[in-house]
């Protein structure tokens, strides 16, 4: 029972870390220590979710279940079975074992719909994109609606739309860019890949919906930030505003946009000078790498 309580404990942990966040200000000035920490959330629970079953399954060995896991292997190989070990124990440990697949396979099955929607808009952008001189980079498609969007992966690709063309003046085209090529060198669709998984595994769990979520306005700012090395933080508001008033906006399914989460939001931090790294960030930092290595160090013993 005792390395269940620990599981339980990251768990608890876990949420009144993500709950604090969640109402917290400080993750958009640094959102590059909040993503950090939603990941070691994720990977808190995840391994947690697996651990509480197996390890009251697990519990007649007296044993961390790392250990206790490698103990009943041998043992079934062997032929053995401790007899204090019945068939709840069994259940349990199945159990845990069952939520580790179920997570592995959501996991996959996030991997292959997001390559699946990829591949559908390579496709789609090798016939009717094209090259233009005005954005240098970047393929332009012939649509009248605003868009600027990533199209990740191993060759990333970045999009403007001729609406977005025409919408943009040319120094808040080149920031918009900028912004989409952070999403691009920083891979941000793995960062938000392991949420989408816990949403695809644990759809009653609303929190984790509201931390995907967070986690999607965070890459963004993040993206942002990346931006703004190169261009003033005005510029670049001044481009994301034009998006927000546009009269329509598209982005593909399972695409990176500049202007798809909270523009207002965004614009306002912009606008705003930013501190340094608050001491709650670093407090959030600290507990969720503590979190994280508790279940880690669980299954590692």
């Amino acid at each position: 029972m005792l390395y269940t309580a620990h599981f339980g404990a990251a768990v608890l942990g876990c949420y009144l870390v993500a709950w604090v966040m969640l109402r917290s200000r400080w993750p958009a000035t640094s959102p590059t220590v909040a993503i950090l920490c939603w990941q070691g959330i994720g990977l808190a629970v995840g391994l947690s979710a697996i651990g509480i079953p197996i390890s009251l399954g697990l519990a007649p060995y007296g044993r961390p279940p790392g250990t206790a896991l490698r103990i009943l292997a041998d043992d079934l190989a062997g032929g053995r079975l401790p007899a204090e070990l019945g068939v709840g124990h069994l259940a349990l440990i199945s159990v845990g074992l069952g939520i580790g697949v179920v997570l592995f396979w959501s996991t996959g099955s996030s991997l292959r719909h997001a390559a699946k929607a990829r591949q559908r808009q390579r496709d789609l952008l090798a016939l009717v994109a094209r090259a233009d001189p005005a954005a240098p980079g970047a393929l332009v498609l012939d649509h009248p609606s605003a868009a600027a969007y990533c199209v990740p992966g191993l060759r990333p690709r970045v999009v403007i739309s001729a609406g977005a063309l025409s919408l943009l003046r040319r120094d808040e085209l080149a920031a918009v860019l900028s912004h989409e090529q952070a999403h691009a060198k920083e891979r941000h669709d793995l960062v938000l890949l392991p949420f989408s998984a816990l949403v695809r595994a644990l759809p009653g769990v609303s929190w984790m919906v509201r931390a995907m979520a967070a986690v999607a306005l965070l890459v963004e700012m993040r993206a942002d930030d990346r931006a703004r090395r190169q261009h003033t933080d005005e510029l670049l508001a001044a481009a994301l505003a034009r998006f927000a008033t546009a009269p329509s906006r598209v982005t593909p399914a399972g695409m990176l946009a500049a202007a798809d989460h909270d523009i207002v939001a965004r614009v306002r931090r912009l606008r705003a000078p930013l501190g340094p790294t608050p001491l709650a960030a670093l407090v959030a930092l600290a507990s969720t790498t503590a979190l994280a290595a508790l279940p880690v160090a669980l299954f590692l013993s």
